[in-house]
């Protein structure tokens, strides 16, 4: 493995793609795009915004048959200037907030939430 960032893709598994897109589309402030199938069977991805030739990982939202939202054991954390921004606005976008904002000592703070789909996801800062 080399030493940049060991993570170079993600996906949040979602049953309903409209309400999980809205919901990180409010969260986050960013409009997700659709990606083209992949696989010509009946996944539906909507990526978040990124430029897969910069430094960091990006991702996307999935809807795929056989693979249900929530419950996994993988966390995506996405990177914040304040965890409170984002973290104001996740239960009016129909999700619930799980831990609010809490230091991690000299790592800065983190935010952990659960989204429309039932996947717990973090929220990282340095302030």
């Amino acid at each position: 493995m080399k030493t940049s960032n060991s993570i170079v893709w993600f996906e949040i598994y979602v049953d309903d793609m409209e309400r999980a897109s809205k919901f990180y589309e409010s969260v986050f402030d960013v409009k997700l795009e659709a990606l083209p199938n992949p696989t010509g069977d009946d996944m539906e991805m909507r990526s978040f915004p990124g430029d897969m030739e910069k430094y960091g990982a990006n991702g996307s939202l999935v809807k795929m048959e056989g693979v249900k939202a929530g419950g996994n054991s993988s966390l995506v954390y996405f990177n914040s200037q304040d965890c409170t921004t984002e973290e104001s606005r996740i239960e009016k976008a129909g999700g619930k907030i799980f831990k609010p904002k809490m230091s991690i000592g000299e790592f800065g703070f983190i935010s952990l939430f659960f989204d429309t789909e039932g996947n717990m996801v973090g929220l990282h800062s340095m302030q």
